[in-house]
């Protein structure tokens, strides 16, 4: 005769088992170690900063001629 099965858990286990692969998979694709993650986010700041550094201030002192 065969194995008893409880259904419920080999339900659950293939459950885990599949979120268990797509976790995987996800970390090979878009996971990025802490070191990297602190590069990255270095890099982004120093080119925000640079842009910023570039803008020019439309709130200067110069008005427009006043006609009247």
């Amino acid at each position: 005769m065969g194995d008893v099965v409880n259904l419920n858990q080999y339900r659950k286990q293939r459950e885990k088992s599949r979120k268990a692969r797509e976790s995987a998979q996800n970390r090979a694709l878009f996971g990025l170690s802490k070191d990297e993650r602190t590069v990255l986010h270095d890099e982004l700041e120093r080119g925000t900063n640079a842009l910023d550094g570039k803008k020019l201030d439309s709130s200067g002192s110069e008005e427009p001629p006043q006609a009247g």
